[in-house]
């Protein structure tokens, strides 16, 4: 490979206009999830391992809810439509006013085909050949389209399944779909596709026959058959998920992160974990969570977009919400849930304790059912809690309301105003005992019970 072809520039058009009639879903194919991201995320993750220049992610069917969703993977993306689906031709040919003025490759890849690999990519990416197909060694090739090649392994065309002969559908080496060719090619040949064929459609297969019988070159890229998994069906997305969690505990183990019950742990695409980080049985990664070196997660906790710093310990039975920071050597315990809010170092939660929206000073001592109360019924309000305070059990912080450093909250309180630093927060009714009460009540009690029984 050249260094003019290491160097080409990128452009990746994503086909994902697709129903998915088999998923039996309302929701668009391409949005059902794989490592608790739409698997066409899966598809933007592999499209940015090239740095591409654009990214053209080509919608119909449920086009609001997969431009939603592709806005929230990959703000830079754009979106063409297509609103009849005529094939993966027709698709391509609805991206490429977008790709105006853009004179490198272009890949095209699936939004349903999750396990395509950056290695894979980059050999298509930096290919000699004018059109680069990627194609596999089928175990069952079934209704696979063929790959047809010459002897010096040359591709000649692509036969779809229900368009070959009994001699094409004896090849094994079978198309993936994915597809990268020059732009100024596939602009060139887009609309000299035909619909002559079984389905009516226009396939973007014909593509390097139409190019080699112009005198360009057309070659095969292969891969395993694993990378080429497509998900048209619950069973399918299941297999899926089956794949991609086995990779990723596989590749956790491998880069030195102990898990004491792998097959129990579930991560997302983009879970991030640092070597000597220990993890516990039944933890559940959503996405944009980084856990560092050192820090220990305990089992039965749930973890979403929020990053664990090394030393820091979660669990059992915790759950770090969206905006949780935990600093150095924190410690949040059994059925405490953090949300939006950051646990400077050495802070400690131990507890059936709520934080939301609230910042928590160095060393801290949170007790046991500590709730702030962020929410007035229309909007969030911040609680700020000094370093070295103490949070009395059973405290409901009413913000917005701060608590200055070294301040202490009386067990049982219920702080509405602010606390100075150094100073006990006391806000509670004052005990009253009854003599005997207790004995007359329960006695009147048993009494009711037994003239209606």
């Amino acid at each position: 490979m050249s260094a003019e072809q290491q160097n080409r520039d990128v452009a990746v058009v994503i086909l994902a206009a697709g129903q998915g009639s088999r998923m039996k879903s309302d929701l668009p194919k391409v949005l059902h999830r794989i490592g608790a991201v739409p698997m066409v995320g899966h598809a933007l993750a592999a499209a940015r391992s090239l740095d591409p220049q654009r990214v053209v992610v080509v919608a119909g069917h449920g086009v609001e809810a997969v431009t939603k969703a592709v806005g929230k993977l990959d703000e830079t993306a754009q979106i063409a439509l297509q609103t009849e689906q005529l094939g993966t031709g027709h698709a391509v040919a609805q991206a490429l006013p977008l790709l105006d003025g853009f004179a490198g490759r272009i890949i095209v890849l699936y939004g349903d085909t999750p396990f395509i690999s950056e290695d894979t990519l980059a050999a298509m990416a930096g290919h000699d050949a004018d059109v680069v197909v990627l194609g596999f060694e089928a175990a069952d090739p079934g209704r696979y389209g063929r790959l047809v090649t010459d002897a010096d392994g040359t591709l000649q065309k692509i036969v779809e399944f229900k368009d070959a002969d009994t001699a094409t559908r004896a090849i094994r080496l079978c198309n993936s779909g994915v597809m990268a060719a020059d732009a100024d090619l596939l602009r060139r040949f887009i609309g000299q596709i035909g619909n002559d064929n079984a389905s009516g459609e226009y396939y973007l297969t014909d593509i390097p026959g139409l190019a080699r019988e112009a005198g360009f070159r057309a070659a095969v890229v292969t891969c395993d058959e694993a990378e080429t998994l497509g998900v048209n069906s619950r069973a399918e997305l299941a297999r899926a998920e089956a794949i991609f969690q086995s990779r990723r505990r596989a590749a956790a183990l491998e880069d030195g992160v102990t898990l004491t019950a792998p097959q129990t742990v579930w991560f997302a695409l983009d879970t991030h974990i640092g070597r000597d980080a220990i993890i516990g049985p039944n933890v559940i990664f959503g996405p944009g969570v980084t856990v560092e070196s050192e820090a220990e997660v305990l089992g039965f906790c749930h973890l979403e977009g929020c990053h664990v710093s090394s030393g820091a310990t979660v669990g059992p039975f915790a759950r770090l919400r969206p905006g949780a920071e935990l600093g150095g050597d924190v410690h949040v315990g059994n059925f405490v849930e953090i949300k939006n809010t950051v646990l400077d170092e050495g802070v400690k939660v131990g507890h059936l304790t709520y934080l939301g929206d609230a910042h928590v000073g160095e060393r801290t001592n949170i007790g046991a059912g500590t709730v702030t109360c962020n929410y007035d019924g229309v909007m969030k309000h911040r609680t700020e809690i000094g370093a070295d305070a103490f949070i009395g059990s059973d405290t409901m912080l009413v913000a917005p309301v701060t608590v200055g450093a070294g301040a202490m909250t009386a067990s049982g309180s219920v702080i509405t105003t602010d606390v100075p630093g150094d100073a006990l927060g006391l806000g509670r009714a004052r005990q009253i005992n009854k003599p005997g009460l207790a004995r007359r009540i329960m006695q009147a009690l048993r009494e009711q019970k037994a003239k209606k029984g």
